[in-house]
């Protein structure tokens, strides 16, 4: 008896020591989480406030350089050469600007006219409107630091070099890079080389690589983005005293893994009330991707997608936030929210434009409410736009939970609707299936599209697919297409149909401002008349 006693006392004594061992290594482990979490924060902070001062700056080099091309004085005249200085004088973000001609600065407004003039870098990158950049713009032999430079016709502008270093902000870290157009290729152009991919510095949102962690921030108006990063030694370190309080608060409280999964479950509880008083308010944002028929490059549509920034003023990611809405019920809220958005921001230019489509993703809940059917009907009569404008996409899995979600598609079709498939040939696709659904078309899932060039198997599924889709006289939508040699793959000639693609080669996902601008330059550009206000 005595022994069992002993031996009580040691257990409890060995699990009370266990659970303080573990109590110290969990709060110091959930201290660095903590800590790497609101690093992640600030970093999307920092990347923000040197996009905003980014933006600034490119839209101030753009009006001067129109405003140099526009001199009313002679070239390089005296005249000119003050005319360049007032504006230097006048400028917030610009320390020089001057006259180039065939590789060589003729004058500028702090060296005046050069004789003979002096030669500059090849530029590091051009841009679509002919602008010309250049990472180290300085004449050879003047005095004075390397800049940030852009050319545009005769004309050419210098950032001043304190634009960003009044914001370093140690231990974070920023790059600066431009992206072509067409080939989406990262182009250094200020700050320090990060070495990221450019899957990251062209990315918006958070990543952790390795040891190192980024927020990249990506300008609506320019082609650039700003990446911040610092590695996960310099955000431990940098909160040094958080990570011992919270060692010594795990070591004194004991039963760590009872707090962490509580701290969890509070943690997604929070996500959710959150999510439900932003679709309350309405705060939950709408942009557009591009739609446009693969062959002629034209626009026929864009999809709806929803976006959302947190309380915290952080960007949760869709797959996560509409996974919490299905676990909490409520993802049809969503879905409402979407249809009046849409029909609010772009019911004038589907009304004018009957044979422009935008797309809807509706979940296997909404197929299965009763209620969704008649606001679907009443806000197409409340925006005046008609059904056949708004098609509606519809996962594989979705459709095949129940008889009742076909009973919806079915309605859906015969009140005027496309149905599409999204994220195709991930689920239950097969030649049965869809003859059964009897639906109009597909959209091919984006992990087939970034096969496309590489070895992977499921290149080989995309002839099938694709002859499925013309056996059944369906409408192929491809998903994720973002080089050249991708949509060269679908120019199919002969194609029943013309496939039509999405994806970052056409165009990102944009507010309805700038889906507009991009419609209405493509019709400019095509000598069409333009219908948007």
């Amino acid at each position: 008896m005595m022994r069992t006693h002993r031996q009580r006392v040691f257990l409890a004594v060995a699990i009370t020591l266990l659970a303080a061992l573990l109590g110290v290594g969990a709060g110091y482990l959930l201290g660095g989480a903590i800590t790497l979490h609101l690093a992640e924060g600030r970093l999307q902070q920092y990347a923000e406030r040197i996009l905003a001062v980014g933006d600034a700056s490119s839209q101030e080099s753009r009006l001067m350089l129109t405003a140099l091309n526009s001199s009313p004085y002679p070239y390089c005249s005296d005249a000119e050469i003050a005319y360049f200085r007032k504006l230097i004088f006048q400028s917030e973000y610009m320390r020089d600007a001057g006259r180039m001609r065939a590789g060589k600065i003729d004058c500028s407004a702090t060296m005046g006219r050069l004789t003979p003039p002096v030669a500059i870098p090849t530029p590091s990158f051009q841009q679509q409107d002919g602008i010309k950049a250049y990472s180290n713009l300085a004449p050879a032999g003047t005095p004075g630091p390397r800049g940030l430079g852009i050319q545009l016709g005769d004309s050419y502008v210098v950032f001043g070099g304190y634009i960003m270093k009044h914001l370093d902000s140690l231990p974070m870290h920023y790059t600066i890079s431009v992206f072509g157009a067409r080939d989406r290729q990262s182009r250094w152009m200020q700050g320090a080389l990060s070495g990221a991919s450019d899957a990251v510095l062209s990315q918006e949102g958070h990543f952790r690589l390795r040891r190192t962690l980024y927020a990249t921030s990506c300008s609506p108006r320019f082609f650039h983005c700003v990446t911040a990063y610092m590695t996960t030694p310099e955000a431990l370190q940098a909160d040094h005293g958080q990570l011992k309080f919270n060692a010594c608060l795990g070591g004194l409280t004991g039963g760590c893994f009872g707090f962490l999964f509580a701290l969890l479950f509070r943690r997604s509880q929070s996500m959710e009330r959150q999510l439900l008083r932003s679709i309350r308010q309405g705060d939950l944002q709408v942009v557009y991707q591009p739609i446009v028929e693969m062959t002629s490059r034209r626009i026929i549509g864009a999809e709806a997608l929803c976006r959302w920034r947190n309380e915290h003023g952080l960007t949760v990611a869709p797959e996560v936030f509409i996974a919490i809405a299905e676990e909490g019920q409520f993802v049809n809220q969503i879905t409402h929210l979407v249809v009046r958005r849409v029909l609010q921001e772009m019911g004038e230019l589907m009304r004018l434009e009957p044979q422009l489509h935008v797309h809807v993703n509706v979940t296997a809940m909404d197929l299965c409410d009763d209620a969704f059917l008649p606001m679907l009907e009443n806000q197409l009569q409340q925006a005046g736009v008609a059904a056949s404008s708004l098609m509606i996409e519809v996962t594989e899995s979705s459709t095949a939970r129940s008889p009742k979600a076909k009973e919806t598609i079915q309605a859906l079709r015969q009140r005027g609707h496309s149905i599409q498939i999204d994220d195709f040939g991930t689920g239950y696709s097969s030649l049965s299936y869809l003859q059964d659904l009897a639906i109009d078309g597909i959209k091919i899932d984006k992990s087939f599209t970034l096969a496309i060039g590489t070895e992977a198997v499921t290149v080989g599924i995309i002839p099938l697919i694709l002859a499925m889709a013309e056996s059944l006289h369906l409408q192929v939508t491809v998903e994720g297409v973002e080089t050249a040699q991708q949509a060269a793959y679908f120019v199919l000639p002969g194609a029943e149909k013309p496939f039509l693609g999405q994806g970052w080669l056409y165009g990102r996902p944009m507010p309805v401002q700038e889906f507009s601008r991009l419609l209405e330059e493509a019709r400019l550009a095509a000598n069409l008349p333009v219908d948007v206000t």
